[in-house]
């Protein structure tokens, strides 16, 4: 197995897709913890958080790979290409889920029940993609199992604050996977590839704006029954603004653009974490 095509199939390159994981993860610690998680949990979420996403993007390409050969953004990953086999890519498969495994061993067993189903969701995914035009709800649903599963691993109530997380990183998902769903929308089209983007149409966004607007109201509904202190809304309003930057975006209506407010969902949540994480800073809450 080619160490190139390793790293290409699990998008090490391209590390946006786990820090769009890592940081409803990170929100659900903080607040699970009253803003001090320990630095064991940090490390087993973090590291957890990039093997679990390396193994989804191979169990995606594993599932698309007779797909990605017509389409133009993914006509040369490493199962199109032949620089990797089936069977090594399933290999490295196990490997990265083993490494999960002994990660979600070091924390309880809800927690481990909780991480399973999170697995079945990842796995589902992709084959979703095919029978729903909703794919983009299962990969929420995937990415929020993090909160729950902190907030077990932490031992605490999985309470208000908690609940909103998770609802808002499911709406949080809808709407930069469909950002990124728009760029492949033609090809999926030809060949038959479902998802919110093509269900959109021309509503695409309000739908994206309607689901970055829930994400909002969410965290504002955090902030309300945590009664966190005024550097939250100084956070939050930078996420309202970046939010907004992706609108600029999105109404130049290209591919790349799209692209753009795709990636800068990044941003949106690095600031929407800073909010959590501020408020506890120097016992301010």
């Amino acid at each position: 197995m080619q160490l190139q095509a390793a790293l290409n199939i699990i998008r090490f390159h391209r590390p946006i897709g786990s820090l769009l994981l890592l940081w409803p993860t990170l929100m659900a610690l903080w607040l699970a913890n009253q803003g001090i998680p320990s630095f064991k949990l940090l490390v087993i979420f973090s590291l957890g958080v990039f093997f679990m996403r390396s193994a989804g993007c191979v169990v995606n390409d594993l599932a698309d790979q007779r797909f990605d050969g017509h389409v133009k953004r993914t006509k040369n990953r490493p199962l199109v290409t032949g620089k990797m086999t089936r069977s090594q890519a399933i290999l490295l498969l196990l490997g990265l889920l083993i490494v999960s495994l002994f990660l979600v061993l070091q924390t309880n067993w809800t927690t481990i029940q909780l991480s399973f189903i999170a697995l079945g969701l990842a796995v589902v995914y992709p084959f979703c993609k095919r029978i729903t035009h909703w794919p983009q709800v299962i990969l929420g649903c995937a990415f929020a199992m993090a909160v729950p599963m902190a907030y077990s691993a932490s031992n605490s109530e999985f309470d208000v604050a908690g609940i909103a997380v998770f609802v808002a990183t499911i709406f949080w998902a809808v709407a930069f996977d469909t950002l990124y769903a728009i760029v492949d929308r033609d090809d999926d089209q030809k060949i038959g590839v479902k998802s919110t983007a093509r269900l959109f149409g021309r509503y695409i966004h309000q739908a994206v704006i309607s689901c970055q607007v829930i994400v909002l109201s969410l965290f504002l509904l955090v902030a309300m029954v945590k009664h966190l202190p005024s550097p939250f809304y100084i956070f939050w309003f930078g996420a309202v603004g970046s939010i907004f930057y992706q609108v600029i975006l999105m109404q130049q209506r290209c591919e790349h653009k799209y692209f753009q407010a795709f990636l800068q969902n990044h941003w949106t949540g690095l600031l929407l974490f800073a909010a959590i994480f501020s408020s506890y800073l120097g016992g301010s809450h």
